[in-house]
This record gives structure tokens, C-alpha cells and sequence, in this order.
């Protein structure tokens, strides 16, 4: 293999040109501005101090700007990420610890070698176990659940709690103890951002600004709210009057140190950091390949897994802890015009001389400052129409989603994500036991057959026609056998039975006995088995076994050519769209059958 591949800077490094530098380095500076108190409030989120999310934002943007193949994908802390990293690390450890510092780092670098070892594995397509209705019910009762939990920094009480119900009970209880000056801080802000995110771009383009222009200044809105609180702390003497701020930040790089190797701690943080790198990296690629297409350019998901595990790996040697793709970041870099990875590079260096100059600056920085960036940026994850658009497509993929949502908000985030996996591998199953099996008939004036209850067709009396819309495997054979068995009993003087196998993709061992055992009772009761519209390495695999030795019909290319066979009257007349109606609705125990 190419060492491109595993190095996709050496692709996109040799055409760097001057207009990508000045393109980068533009998008680079709109987003330092933006990252800055997002790191901050994110480490908040996550219960580290604020100077853990600066340095998440530096070593780890260079890594992906290295193994990365998204042009424009930001790397950093997010919102879910950082909400899984309090969830695991306060399991083992008190938030403000050293230990629970230690957890953090330590997730950081497990989920950066499970990450890097998924993808020189090419296990990329693990996370397909995650359907997308189970990550939209996580990422909104995530954002819920976010939200809630920052109100005590907005309100400026004492009122914690892992779960929505320990959260709303906390903050009813806390309702006398609330400080007026952190609550208007806190409303203003939030109030502030959430104007900013929709109405500051029509106002700065109404006083003359170009379209592209107030977009980026639009993102500026946090750093505005950031500045204007501390003045505001520092004029009226806010700290006296209760109002909490972020404190001393310490000044300098990120220290550069092995993470901690605790074996006992490494296991205990396993099954927590192997959901943090799994939903990390849905989120990260989800998101890569949206922006992605709309350049027409493409992304290598295996190699996407080795350029988030190398991010991972550097924040954790860096005072880090785990970090991924952001959405919000993403788009700000995308429109900003990055064209290349580098963009990502010239960000961290943005990050490091803020870490080197302006820590200082950030001593007298409101926590409820950071609490409304926090609730500003997940409330637009928070999408409860689409339950709405799930239930009325599929009751399955509601079910699960519902699940996910419901358990992570009465019980825990962790046990949410499990459950709604759990609930669409069991739906999925159960699905898939139950086969959709219709009989159909010949369209006239086409040789095409559809199922008798949904189209007017021409079918025979002594053939029934059976199209099977599922591969066939150990968990639906027996309920294939029922269908069939009972469909022949219901019609006494059918004589032929036609499998249609165009939806079959598969037939496992267990399928195959099952096929094998029909074909005997059939040939009992003076009933043909044949196949028709088998794929050819369904065929292949059939051939490589004794069934179609046994098997006491044929199979055949069409199902227009099995029935021309078998009941040539029927397929004549409806070739010529003029045939005597034959009633084809005779009693048939379909499964689901909707198609």
C-alpha cells in the first residue's frame, strides 16, 4: 500500500499552493475565534478544568491534519463526547480530582488506540450497528440532557445529578438559593447567543455588510458574549457578589507527558471508551462526508478511524482528554473556504498562542457564560419532530429510538446508547423471522408479477406463485415452511408450487435443510417444487449441495418463463393484456404483506 494512504497529507501537500495558505489561514482564524470558548466550555461540560479543552484543541487538530482525509472536518472536545467523558470518568472518581483527571487522559488514549486499531483492521463497518434513528435519539436526549444539567451554572445553585428526573428535582429544590446577578448573566448571554445565531447575520448584512462577511461575523457571537461578561465582572465587581468565573487558567503549551498506565483503571474505562470512539466517530464521519459531497470530494472511513485515533493518542499525551469531529466548527471551517487539512494545523496554532497569551484574560470569565454557550450549541441538536417523521415511517426504528431517548434521559447515557443497539438488533431480528412472503400473478400486458393483493393479475389455479423478499437463514426457515405448508393446505388443487428468489440473496445451511424438508412433504401431497429468478451465487451455492438433485421441479431464468411452462393459458392471455379474470384473492396467509 501506498504510503499516501496511510499519510494523506503527502496527497494534498504536493499541489499546496499560496491561494490555499491564504484560504486556510482565513478559515483557521474564524474558527481559533469560535474554538476558543467552545474548548472551554466543553472541558467545563465534561468536569475538568477549562484549560483541558485549549489543549485538546492543539496537538489533536495537528494529528488529523496528518492522518485525516477530510478537507474540512474540525477536530476538538464536543458537546457528546464530553457529556460520555464526565458520565465514565466520575464512575471511578470525584469531578475536580486528580483521579478523575487521570480517567480522562486515560479515555483519551484507549479510545485513540481502539480507534487506530479499527482502522488498520478496516473495521470501519462496525459502527453500522448504530442505526440512525438510535444516534438521533441519543444526540437529543444527549442535548436534553446537556442542557439541563447546565441550568445550575445559569441559576448559580448547587444542583447536580446524572439523570433528567435527579436534575429537575435538584434545580426545584435550589430555586431559593439562586444568585440574581449570575441568573441575568446567564439569561443575557444565552438570550444574546440564540438572537446571534439567527438574527445577527440579517442585521450586519442590513448595515451594508456582504452575505459572506456577517456569516463569519455571525460566529463571532461567544467571543463577544466572553468579552463583554468578563468586563462586566471586572467593572461592577461581580465576584463579590456571587457570581462563580472560570478562575485562574494556567498559562503555556500543553505539558507533554506519557498517560498514565494503570491496568486496573484501563479495563474498568474499556467498554466507556470503546461507545466513546464509536459515537465519536459516527459523529465525525457523518459530518466529514455531508461537507464532503458538497465539494464532490470523498472521504476513506477506514482512514478516518486512524486519523481520530492518532487525535486521540495526541491529546492524551498532550493534558487532553477525548476528542472528534464538531459539527457546528465543521460548517464555520467549510464556509469559511478551508480547503485543505492544513486548515486545522494553522487552528491549533491559533489555540496555542491564546493558551500562551490569553489564559490570563480569562480569570474573570463567568462559568454561566459558559454554560449558555453549552446550551446554545446543543439545543440545535435537539430534533424531537423527527420522532414524529420515525413513528409515522416505521414503528420499528420508533421503537428504538424512543428507547434510546427514554432510558438515556431516566437512566444514563450509557445505558441509553446500549439500549437503543440492543432494541435495533432485536427488531432487526424479529424483522427479518418474519419474512415478507406474497403471491403474485402476471400484470397484463406485461410480464411482470405483483402481489394478487394489490393488482389486478392473471394467476392459475393449479399454481401458486410465491415471492420470498428476504434472504433465507436460520432465523426465518421455519417460518418460510409454516407460510408455504400453510398456503398449499388452504388450496387443494395447486400442483405447482414457484418460488420466486429475486429478493433472495442468500440461503444459509439451516435455509437449505428447510427448502430441502418442503420439497419432500411437497412431493408427498403431488406438489412440484421449482425456483425461478435465482441470483447467481445463490445458484452457485446451491449447486455445490444435493438439493437440486432432489429438488422435483426446475429452476428457472424468469418467472415469466416458469409460468409459461407451467400454465401456458394464463401467460398467453395476459401477454395480450385480454384474459377471463380468474380470482386470485383466495384465502393465503401472507406475511406482512404491504408490497
Amino acid at each position: 500500500m501506498r504510503p499516501a494512504s496511510y499519510f494523506p497529507f503527502l496527497e494534498w501537500g504536493r499541489t499546496y499552493d499560496r491561494r490555499a495558505l491564504v484560504s486556510d489561514g482565513l478559515a483557521a482564524v474564524i474558527v481559533t475565534i469560535m474554538l476558543i470558548p467552545q474548548s472551554l466550555a466543553y472541558a467545563m461540560l465534561a468536569g475538568l478544568p477549562p484549560v483541558m479543552g485549549l489543549y485538546a484543541s492543539i496537538l489533536p487538530l495537528v494529528a488529523y491534519a496528518m492522518f485525516g482525509t477530510s478537507r474540512t472536518l474540525a477536530v476538538g472536545p464536543v458537546a457528546v463526547v464530553s457529556l460520555l467523558t464526565a458520565t465514565a470518568a466520575g464512575a471511578v472518581a470525584d469531578p475536580g480530582s486528580a483521579e478523575y483527571i487521570t480517567a480522562a487522559i486515560t479515555l483519551a488514549v484507549l479510545s485513540g488506540v481502539i480507534l487506530l486499531v479499527m482502522g488498520l483492521l478496516r473495521l470501519g463497518f462496525v459502527t453500522n450497528l448504530l442505526s440512525h434513528p438510535v444516534i438521533s435519539g441519543f444526540i437529543t436526549a444527549s442535548g436534553i440532557l446537556i442542557a439541563a444539567s447546565q441550568l445550575r451554572h445559569i441559576l448559580g445553585v448547587d444542583a447536580g445529578g446524572h439523570t433528567l428526573v435527579e436534575i429537575v428535582t435538584a434545580l426545584a429544590r435550589a430555586i431559593p438559593d439562586i444568585n440574581l446577578p449570575t441568573l441575568l448573566i446567564g439569561a443575557a448571554t444565552t438570550a444574546f447567543l440564540f438572537w446571534a445565531r439567527s438574527k445577527l447575520k440579517p442585521t450586519l448584512v442590513r448595515l451594508g455588510l456582504g452575505e459572506g462577511t456577517a456569516a463569519l461575523l455571525a460566529r463571532t457571537g461567544p467571543v463577544l458574549a466572553v468579552v463583554v461578561s468578563i468586563l462586566s465582572v471586572v467593572l461592577f465587581d461581580l465576584g463579590a457578589r456571587g457570581v462563580a468565573t472560570v478562575g485562574e487558567v494556567p498559562q503555556g503549551l500543553p505539558p507533554l507527558s506519557l498517560p498514565p498506565l494503570d491496568p486496573q483503571l484501563w479495563s474498568t474505562l474499556l467498554p466507556a471508551a470503546f461507545l466513546i470512539s464509536i459515537i465519536g466517530f459516527v459523529e465525525s464521519v457523518s459530518v466529514a462526508q455531508t461537507l464532503a459531497a458538497k465539494r464532490r470530494q470523498s472521504i476513506r472511513p477506514d482512514q478516518e478511524l486512524i486519523g481520530l485515533g492518532m487525535s486521540n493518542l495526541a491529546a492524551a499525551f498532550s493534558g487532553g482528554y477525548p476528542v472528534t469531529g464538531g459539527f457546528a466548527r465543521s460548517v464555520v471551517n467549510f464556509d469559511a473556504g478551508a480547503e485543505t487539512p492544513a486548515a486545522g494545523a494553522y487552528t491549533a496554532i491559533g489555540i496555542a498562542l491564546a493558551s500562551l497569551f490569553l489564559t490570563p484574560l480569562l480569570r474573570e470569565l463567568p462559568v454561566a457564560v459558559l454554560a449558555a454557550t453549552i446550551i446554545v450549541a446543543v439545543l440545535s441538536l435537539v430534533d424531537l419532530k423527527t420522532l414524529r417523521r420515525t413513528w409515522t415511517y416505521s414503528r420499528f426504528d420508533f421503537a428504538a429510538m424512543a428507547g434510546t431517548i427514554v432510558v438515556t434521559l431516566a437512566v444514563g447515557v450509557e445505558l441509553g446508547i446500549m439500549t437503543g443497539v440492543g432494541l435495533s438488533l432485536l427488531l432487526h431480528l424479529w424483522k427479518s423471522s418474519r419474512p415478507h412472503i406474497a403471491e403474485i400473478g402476471q400484470v397484463p400486458g406485461t410480464r411482470h408479477f405483483r402481489n394478487i393483493r394489490r393488482h389486478d393479475v392473471a394467476c392459475a389455479e393449479h399454481v401458486l406463485s410465491l415471492r420470498i423478499d428476504e434472504s433465507l437463514w436460520f432465523g426465518n426457515a421455519r417460518a418460510v415452511e409454516d407460510v408455504i405448508q400453510q398456503g398449499i393446505a388452504a388450496r387443494p388443487d395447486v400442483r405447482h408450487l414457484v418460488l420466486d428468489f429475486a429478493a433472495v440473496n442468500s440461503v444459509d445451511a439451516s435455509a437449505l435443510e428447510s427448502l430441502e424438508l418442503i420439497g419432500h412433504r411437497l412431493s408427498d401431497q403431488g406438489v412440484a417444487m421449482h425456483l425461478s429468478e435465482v441470483k447467481g451465487p445463490v445458484m452457485d451455492r446451491l449447486a455445490r449441495s444435493a438439493f437440486l438433485d432432489h429438488l422435483t421441479g426446475q429452476v428457472y431464468l424468469s418467472h415469466h418463463e416458469a409460468m409459461s411452462a407451467l400454465a401456458p393459458e394464463v401467460t398467453e392471455t395476459a401477454d395480450r393484456s385480454v384474459f377471463t379474470p380468474i380470482d386470485c384473492s383466495r384465502p393465503f396467509p401472507e406475511r406482512q404483506t404491504s408490497r
